[in-house]
């Protein structure tokens, strides 16, 4: 087990398995060798998220190293040969879930093929705006979120730096597209408790919410993480108290009015970080719908982002063509980069 309170930290354990033990490790083999190394890919270490139940499995001495394609068999054999049984009282050596046989975690990669083999696109190469569109959030932070420790060619922050956010009129885009979303849904929130049934309208309110979630992201220049940490890395955004008291007010609601009136607010505050960010954000936010006592959102909303777009490509995509997770909640194909850029094609 780890030996000390600090442990629990993967970030922190990766950097010194790194500079103890594998820098080391490879620099005796090839002297001058240029690499990069960082805590990337998978894992809730990777976003500092870890705890003492992270450990239960996949978890330990994890690491990225990059080097040059034509070094990358090289060098995983010889860490698979020549390192410690154990660093820091922990192995170097073990299963991950599903898997008999130990082996090793340094993953070794150039930064390209680390790159392309989460998005299913080289991230060196100009992206389209349907490549933009087929990145998830999670495979964007699988690249972006976690520690660089050295980057000695500077090709990883090259590519991490491009991954950063999407263009600003892709942004404006995506944006667009789920306030759009938001307006083809609301509505039925009101309808549904309307009839006595509470329940659709508590799970529509549910859909509505995490749109708004995906979209405080997207506003705020960063990448909303897989369901499990989308709250707690929300929590972590500037200005988003109010919009998190309201929502979860909304989903706290007892009735179809008071619920309505909730989300209604939480656009409100989505409305205020969209303008704090620069973006166009026309107030308020909701209208009446029709002659019904229902809202949704005001059609200038999108309006005036679409307005805002200059780049041919994004001004050529369907208003409705959003990025993947505005058209799939489905794991299996968000976790499939093939089929993520099949979906964003189509």
């Amino acid at each position: 087990m780890p030996h000390d309170d600090g442990d629990h930290d993967g970030r922190r354990l990766a950097e010194r398995y790194f500079v103890e033990v594998v820098r080391p490790l490879v620099a005796a083999r090839w002297p001058g060798l240029s690499v990069a190394a960082g805590r990337l890919g998978s894992g809730s270490d990777v976003l500092g998220l870890d705890d003492a139940t992270s450990r239960d499995h996949d978890w330990g001495l994890r690491l990225s190293l990059f080097v040059d394609d034509a070094m990358v068999d090289d060098v995983d054999r010889a860490l698979a040969s020549d390192l410690p049984e154990t660093a820091f009282g922990l192995p170097t050596r073990f299963p991950f879930t599903g898997e008999d046989a130990a082996r090793h975690h340094v993953e070794v990669a150039s930064p390209r093929a680390f790159a392309m083999a989460r998005l299913g696109l080289d991230a060196g190469e100009p992206m389209s705006a349907v490549d933009w569109l087929s990145v998830s959030g999670q495979a964007a932070l699988e690249i972006v979120a976690g520690p660089v420790f050295a980057d000695e060619a500077g090709e990883l922050t090259r590519i991490r730096t491009t991954l950063r956010c999407y263009p600003d009129d892709v942004r404006r885009h995506v944006i667009a597209v789920g306030w759009q979303q938001i307006a083809e849904e609301l509505p039925l929130l009101g309808r549904a408790a309307q009839v006595g049934d509470d329940l659709g309208s508590r799970i529509i309110a549910g859909r509505v919410a995490a749109t708004v979630v995906h979209l405080a992201f997207v506003i705020a220049r960063s990448w909303m993480p897989y369901a499990k940490w989308s709250g707690t890395l929300l929590r972590r955004l500037p200005g988003t108290g109010p919009l998190i008291g309201a929502l979860d007010a909304a989903l706290r609601a007892s009735d179809g009015a008071q619920r309505q009136a909730r989300i209604s607010g939480a656009l409100e505050a989505l409305l205020d970080l969209q303008r704090a960010s620069g973006l166009p954000a026309p107030a308020p936010a909701t209208e009446a719908f029709w002659d019904r006592p229902f809202r949704h959102p005001r059609a200038e909303v999108i309006e005036h982002l679409r307005a805002e777009i200059t780049d041919a490509g994004v001004r050529a995509l369907a208003p409705t063509r959003g990025c993947i997770e505005q058209r799939t909640a489905d794991v299996a194909l968000l976790t499939d980069p093939a089929a993520r850029r099949a979906i964003a094609a189509a």
